[in-house]
C-alpha cells in the first residue's frame, strides 16, 4: 500500500489519480487517466487481479453480459484488438441485430443486420480480460482488499487531496491525490462524504420497475439456434417478462429471464422451466427440454433504477469525479451500463487534456448532456409504459410510448425500420434518428398495416384468458411467476 504523503505541491512533481473501485467504470477510468497522470491507483475492497470468476463486488457477475455495439467499439478503441482476445477465448460472434432472433411484443422482427458485431462473453471474462490489459499499463497499480474509509481535503473542503484506506488488521493509512474518481458503483458513499464536507446533497431521481431475474447455464444437446447468435424476447405490458437466451465462451448457453413489477421467476428448476414456459417465445421452451443444466439457477433484485444529479449541484470540490453506477445506474434488461460506462471514459479524457484539474461542474453537464441523457430518457419512456410503474407520464412521455410501439410493429414488417431501431437500441445513433422524416413515414406507412403474422402466445395464457384480447385475464401475470 502506497505510504502517507503529501500532496505535490511544485509543478513538475509527480501526479497521481486514484480510482475507486475495480469495476468496469473503474478500469476504463484507469486506462484514460494512465494517459494524463504518472500513476494510476485502483483502490478495491475484493481481490481483483488474477480472479477468473465472478467476484463478490460484482453481484451480477453470475448474469448476463451484455455490452452494446457502441460499448464494444469504444472497448475496442481503449484496448486494441481486445475484441480478437474474447473470440480467441472461444467466445461467438455475429451481428447485433441480424444474428440474433429479435421478439417484440411476441412476434419476430423483420431480419436486418447492422455491420456491427456483438461479441457475448461472459462477465467474469469480459471483465478478466479488461483488467488485464489494464494493469500492463506501466503506470497503473492495484491496491486489493482495502476498505475505503472517506476522503481528505483542504480545511476549506474546496478541494480534494486523497482518501483514508484500511486493509484488514492494519492500521488506517491516506493515499495523497491530485484527482479522486469515485467508481464505486450504485452503493456510492460520495453523497455522504459531500455532506459531511458541508456540500448540499445531490439530488437523486428513482423509478421503481420492481425487476427480478434469474440465470442459469446449460449444455446444449441438440441446437435450437439455426445459425443464430442468440433468442431475446423483450418484454412488454402485455406480457411483463422477457428473457435473453444466448451462446457464450466455452460452447455454453446462457440464459438469463427476467419479469418486472414483482413478476420475477423462480429460482427452483420446475419452476423456472414453469416460467419460461410464459414467455412470448415457445421456442426457447423447447430448446430447455434439449439442454443440461450445469449449474444452478441464481437470482438477482434491481428494484429501482437511479440517478444522481451531480449536473445540477452548484458546489463541488476540485479534485474528485465520479463515474459509471455510481452516476446513473440504469435498468440492466436494456444492457446499457457497460456501454455508459466506456462513453463516460471518452468524456472524461476530453477533462484531462490541458494537464490541469478537470473542472467537476463541466464535467458533470457534458456527461449528462452527451451520455446519459439520451438513454435515461428513452428508457424511462419505456419503464413507464408498464401501468405499475410510478412516475409522470406528460404528452412527451405518452407520445414517444406510442411512437415507439409503432417503431416496434412496424419492425415486423420493414428491415429499414429494424436496422434504424437496433443501431438506436445499440447506442451508435441517438434516439432522435428514429425521427428522421423518412424514417417517420416508413414507421407510420408499416405501422398502419399491424404487426405481421400473428403474435405467439404463451402456452400459460392461452391456458387461461387470450392473450392479446384486452382482458385483464391476459395481462396478470402467468402461472410460475411467484
Amino acid at each position: 500500500m502506497p505510504q502517507e504523503a503529501t500532496r505535490p505541491a511544485a509543478d513538475g512533481a509527480p501526479t497521481r489519480a486514484v480510482v475507486l473501485g475495480g469495476s468496469i467504470a473503474g478500469l476504463f477510468a484507469a486506462r484514460v487517466l494512465a494517459e494524463a497522470y504518472d500513476e494510476v491507483l485502483v483502490v478495491d475492497r475484493d481481490a481483483v487481479t488474477g480472479v477468473d470468476g465472478p467476484r463478490r463486488g460484482r453481484p451480477q457477475g453470475k448474469h448476463i453480459n451484455a455490452m452494446h455495439v457502441r460499448g464494444r467499439v469504444v472497448m475496442e478503441e481503449l484496448y486494441p484488438g481486445i475484441t480478437d482476445q474474447l473470440i480467441a477465448d472461444g467466445t461467438p460472434f455475429g451481428d447485433f441485430s441480424g444474428s440474433v432472433r429479435w421478439y417484440f411484443r411476441g412476434r419476430p422482427v423483420k431480419r436486418a443486420d447492422i455491420g456491427y458485431i456483438a461479441v457475448p462473453a461472459s462477465a467474469p471474462l469480459m471483465e478478466r480480460r479488461i483488467r488485464e490489459r489494464t494493469a500492463e499499463l506501466a503506470n497503473v497499480r492495484f491496491v486489493e482488499r482495502c476498505d475505503i474509509l472517506g476522503l481528505t481535503a483542504t480545511a476549506d473542503h474546496a478541494q480534494v487531496t486523497g482518501v483514508k484506506v484500511q486493509k484488514s488488521g492494519e492500521p488506517g493509512e491516506t493515499i495523497a491525490a491530485d484527482l479522486v474518481v469515485d467508481a464505486t458503483g450504485r452503493g456510492s458513499r460520495t453523497p455522504v462524504w459531500l455532506e459531511e464536507m458541508g456540500y448540499p446533497r445531490v439530488e437523486e431521481e428513482r423509478t421503481n420497475i420492481g425487476l427480478g431475474y434469474v440465470t442459469q447455464n446449460y449444455k446444449m444437446k441438440a441446437d435450437p439456434y439455426n445459425g443464430d447468435l442468440a433468442i431475446i424476447a423483450v418484454a412488454s405490458p402485455d406480457v411483463p417478462r422477457g428473457c435473453i437466451f444466448t451462446k457464450t465462451e466455452g460452447d455454453k448457453t446462457l440464459l438469463t429471464v427476467y419479469g418486472i413489477l414483482g413478476d420475477h421467476p423462480p429460482t427452483d428448476q420446475e419452476g423456472l422451466y414453469e416460467f419460461v414456459k410464459g414467455l412470448p417465445v415457445p421456442d426457447i421452451h423447447e430448446a430447455l427440454k434439449h439442454a443440461e443444466p450445469l449449474d444452478e439457477p441464481v437470482a438477482f433484485r434491481f428494484p429501482t433504477t437511479q440517478r444522481r444529479r451531480y449536473e445540477q449541484m452548484t458546489r463541488f470540490p476540485a479534485g474528485l469525479l465520479v463515474i459509471g453506477d455510481a452516476v446513473s445506474c440504469f435498468n440492466p434488461v436494456y444492457a446499457q451500463g457497460m456501454t455508459v460506462a466506456a462513453l463516460s471514459a471518452l468524456t472524461l479524457r476530453r477533462h484531462l487534456h490541458s494537464g490541469a484539474t478537470p473542472d467537476a461542474a463541466q464535467y458533470f453537464r457534458d456527461l449528462a448532456h452527451d451520455v446519459i441523457d439520451p438513454p435515461w430518457e428513452m428508457t424511462r419512456t419505456v419503464d413507464l409504459g408498464f401501468e405499475g410503474v410510478e412516475g409522470k407520464r406528460d404528452f412527451k412521455v405518452r407520445m414517444g410510448q406510442r411512437y415507439l410501439t409503432m417503431v416496434q410493429v412496424a419492425a415486423t414488417r420493414d428491415s429499414s425500420v429494424t436496422r434504424g431501431y437496433m443501431r438506436a437500441a445499440g447506442m451508435i445513433d441517438r434516439p432522435e434518428q428514429l425521427m428522421r422524416p423518412a424514417m417517420v413515414a416508413r414507421v407510420l406507412l408499416n405501422a398502419l398495416r399491424g404487426p405481421a403474422g400473428p403474435a405467439a402466445v404463451p402456452p400459460a395464457v392461452a391456458e387461461g384468458a387470450g392473450a392479446g384480447d384486452g382482458s385483464e385475464a391476459a395481462k396478470a401475470p402467468v402461472a410460475g411467476s411467484r
